[in-house]
């Protein structure tokens, strides 16, 4: 049989988990990537209907987020393509306190299509598969807003409730939002991970201008800049994006998962201990 659920998105953090969890509970999705049988492709909208041909439910997270140029109008138009092709049902990842993500939850709200809506906080991910990772590895990590309190949660909660939410209609026409139990700095997480791997790691706070200068000396691409400077000036600092949601525990009968036990179980990976050479 042919899969009736689509995961684009599914070689991303969230995607690739969320297919995991899927095919735990016995379903095979199809995968929407670039990489796919079908292909699916953001940027080319011929790859989309062969993609949705059959899928009656489907979990999409937009790269790298809601919040760049672009994406409204592609979340806009796959949007109404599933409708017309005949997806019932679409779980959406979004970004907390990104007034472009609350755009596209719109659209996806007045659909006509069943919707839940997943609005997560900043990854614990960004620290070990991400763009922290590198700092950590050279062991000295430069950040801006080294004071604000980030409720980092984990990419496998994440996928659990996505997963959970798309095969569950009691969710439905719901905003679950997803955090960490526990509100850290920067300097928190640096200190937690260096406990965690057993190394020396430096955090320095900088400005926001002097990690754009930063990025842009180390040729960052222009949108990975843009898409840092805006979480860093608009989303980091806005203050319903420094509370704690129970979210998680609702959805899945458990704690979220904590920042310790996340850095312990990375640290036993060894990834953290593969130093770079600056």
């Amino acid at each position: 049989m042919k899969s009736k659920t689509l995961v684009i998105g599914a070689t991303g953090k969230t995607g690739s988990r969320v297919v995991k969890q899927l095919q735990k509970r016995g379903i095979n999705p199809r995968i929407g990537s670039r990489n796919a049988t079908p292909k699916f492709d953001w940027h080319d909208k011929k790859t989309w209907v062969d993609s949705l041909e059959g899928i009656e439910n489907m979990y999409v997270t937009y790269y790298p987020d809601l919040a760049v140029p672009g994406a409204k109008e592609a979340i806009e138009s796959l949007t109404y393509l599933a409708k017309e092709l005949g997806v019932k049902k679409m779980v959406l990842l979004s970004g907390k306190g990104e007034v472009e993500a609350e755009a596209c939850e719109k659209i996806v709200m007045e659909s006509g299509m069943d919707y839940t809506i997943v609005r997560a906080s900043w990854f614990n991910q960004n620290w070990s598969e991400s763009f922290f990772l590198e700092p950590i590895m050279l062991g000295e990590v430069y950040l801006p807003m080294s004071d604000v309190l980030i409720p980092f949660v984990d990419a496998d909660d994440i996928a659990e409730v996505a997963a959970t939410v798309l095969l569950d209609n009691q969710y439905n026409s719901q905003i679950i939002e997803v955090t960490g139990s526990e509100l850290i700095t920067f300097k928190d997480a640096v200190n937690t991970i260096a406990k965690a791997s057993n190394r020396t790691l430096n955090f320095t706070p900088i400005t926001l201008e002097q990690y754009v200068a930063g990025m842009k000396q180390a040729q960052v691409p222009d949108d990975v800049i843009w898409l840092m400077e805006y979480l860093f000036s608009h989303v980091l600092t806005e203050p319903k994006n420094q509370q704690i949601s129970n979210d998680i525990e609702r959805v899945l009968n458990r704690k979220a998962k904590s920042f310790s036990e996340f850095t312990q179980d990375v640290a036993r990976t060894g990834i953290w201990n593969q130093v770079l050479q600056n």
